[in-house]
């Protein structure tokens, strides 16, 4: 599985860098082409970051701007780009790092509106319970919750999150019946003042077999984590025990 270079392309980020609709959505598109001609003969996900990515102020960690947007126009938002990257070919869409429960609903609105198949990924957080909660505060089972029943969700999951977080996430994710995807950052934060990650990176493959015995059922990494990571994942997974 390879993920597309789109995660923050979009028509309105292109036009502010000064190039016209025809071009952004043809540059979007091309990620697809890119990402195939990368991955062979694996699936290529089309990646669609959220609407706080396109603000590159950090608030897709923080979902601060859904009340003032709202879903209607989020999903007026997202709509574009899921079209061209489906038409392009990707064989799922990969709706990313969503940090609020009105932007997932936005999300699961589009995939059934239009028809694609996607896979719907929290970026979560721990509450002083223990509890996963998306990055605007609500609980990640009742956002998963709105998964459940829709056949254009083929799987939801977990990521840009630290790896402490994504075993209680794998369980609350299981409220949607879904399978399950997750990919964690490398435990560092996004410090988006200073536009740098900070800490020290804390991704064990020693953990992930605890999250596939949890429901993962596909695994990777997302930011600071590295090829020579993934290797290491894999080789964690072959050699795993087995029941």
């Amino acid at each position: 599985m390879a993920t597309t270079a789109s995660y923050q392309a979009t028509v309105e980020g292109f036009a502010a860098a000064g190039l016209d609709a025809a071009e952004a959505r043809r540059l979007i598109a091309s990620s697809v082409a890119l990402a195939r001609e990368g991955q062979g003969a694996g699936w290529v996900a089309g990646s669609v970051g959220p609407y706080g990515a396109m603000l590159a102020d950090g608030s897709e960690y923080s979902g601060g701007y859904v009340e003032r947007v709202g879903v209607a126009k989020l999903r007026a938002f997202h709509r574009p780009r899921m079209e061209l990257l489906a038409e392009a070919g990707a064989d799922v869409l990969a709706c990313e790092t969503v940090p609020a429960a009105a932007e997932a609903e936005a999300l699961v609105a589009e995939a059934a509106y239009l028809g694609v198949p996607i896979w719907l990924s929290l970026t979560t957080v721990l509450d002083d319970d223990g509890v996963p909660r998306t990055r605007r505060g609500e609980p990640a089972a009742d956002v998963y919750a709105l998964a459940a029943g829709v056949d254009e969700v083929i799987g939801v999951g977990v990521n840009c999150t630290d790896p402490a977080a994504i075993g209680p996430t794998v369980a609350a994710a299981a409220v949607a019946g879904k399978p399950v995807v997750v990919y964690p950052n490398s435990g560092e934060v996004w410090d988006a003042a200073a536009r740098r990650w900070t800490g020290s990176p804390g991704v064990s493959p020693d953990a992930v077999p605890a999250w596939v015995a949890a429901g993962a059922r596909l695994v990777g990494g997302c930011c600071r984590v590295r090829p020579a990571d993934i290797e290491t994942v894999a080789v964690t997974l072959r050699n795993r025990p087995r029941e």
